[in-house]
């Protein structure tokens, strides 16, 4: 297990990425022989594949297909994010190692590359679409008949606004307008509105995911790294995001088996970040919470490890002594569990510019 500390202080430096394992409705689930209950899930993400191009955004095709085959061989049950958001908001268990996966911004490479793939291994997905390239017909984007024909395919297609924006600091007007465009745009194309959103580069504010709620979808999701669980609520779930320099099988495997700390009284709870910078970030462990939690490390991405104050097993602290600067931080918690698993709880701050 030791081994395995330089790769997490490497992933949880690096910070690309976000999600993990869920709760879900039995009666919907068939469950793997042998398989365990589990509460959470993890969920994975992607943007393009095969477009070396854009390496900090791309998943290579043999690197994609390493994924496939872990997933289809290695013990995982991979369900829908509507099957898995259910599990989570009805508090239903999982198979333990349930894995959902999702793709952002609707490039053309998902259509020709990606989907045939994941017919072929059978593994359902969500597609996160921003309206707006998709009606200029902006090149590399798929068209919306492209996209009705993977509807049509089973594919589940979630909400992205239309310019792919960045939510966190902008006007509340414009985010309503945003949100709502993009949501007349899918009813008019689709005949049909989506239920789960994604925030754009994973950046939302508190008043975000209360607009988010107020429209009445069901989830949203980030992309900070992390394992999808029950007490992070349903509106800024992690994601663990994959793309060349992060998606060996090695960092793969040890995103997907991860484990979810329960926890309550995340602080600060507003992942936007006005006074206060650095905040006093800390959470509490749901009893009976994991054996060794003093071995529990954290890193920030703009300062690597940070200090952990561990209140008597039950509060922890974690204190860094840099401010965050401008736009996205993440902080990745993780700690060693059973059978060379990970516990891992990560959180996205953003702050504005000046």
């Amino acid at each position: 297990m030791r081994q395995l500390q330089p790769a997490i202080a490497r992933t949880t430096a690096g910070f690309l990425g976000a999600a993990l394992a869920f709760f879900l409705t039995a009666g919907a689930v068939s469950w793997p022989a042998g398989a365990r209950a589990a509460d959470h899930a993890v969920i994975i993400m992607y943007h393009r594949f095969g477009e070396s191009d854009f390496p900090s955004t791309n998943i290579r095709l043999k690197q994609f297909e390493s994924h496939l085959a872990e997933l289809t061989d290695g013990g995982y049950r991979v369900l829908p994010l509507p099957e898995i958001v259910r599990a989570l908001k009805e508090g239903t268990p999982l198979p333990d190692r349930t894995v959902g996966i999702s793709v952002d911004d609707a490039y053309l490479s998902v259509y020709e590359e990606a989907w045939p793939r994941l017919k072929k291994a059978g593994f359902p997905f969500t597609l996160f679409v921003a309206t707006g390239n998709v009606d200029r017909g902006v090149r590399g984007i798929m068209s919306w008949d492209q996209i009705r024909e993977m509807r049509d395919g089973g594919v589940t297609i979630g909400h992205h606004t239309v310019n792919h924006s960045h939510m966190a600091a902008a006007d509340p007007a414009r985010n309503a307008r945003e949100v709502d465009d993009a949501t007349a745009r899918y009813e008019a194309e689709l005949g049909t509105r989506p239920t789960l959103f994604a925030y754009p580069y994973g950046e939302a504010s508190a008043k975000v995911e209360a607009l988010v709620k107020s429209r009445g979808f069901e989830a949203a999701f980030g992309q900070h790294s992390g394992v999808a669980h029950r007490s992070l609520g349903l509106f800024n779930l992690p994601r663990f995001a994959l793309n060349e320099n992060f998606g060996g099988i090695d960092r793969f495997r040890l995103a997907v088996n991860a484990l979810a700390l329960n926890v309550s009284d995340l602080t600060p709870a507003d992942p936007l970040v006005a006074r206060n910078n650095p905040p006093a970030m800390g959470f509490t462990l749901v009893p009976p919470g994991p054996k060794g939690i003093d071995r529990l490390s954290c890193f920030a991405s703009h300062e690597g490890r940070a200090q952990v104050e561990n209140l008597g097993n039950v509060r922890i602290e974690v204190r860094v002594t840099k401010p965050f600067p401008q736009g996205r931080t993440r902080i990745n918690c993780t700690l060693p569990g059973p059978d060379g698993r990970w516990f891992w709880l990560g959180r996205q701050f953003y702050v504005a510019p000046n």
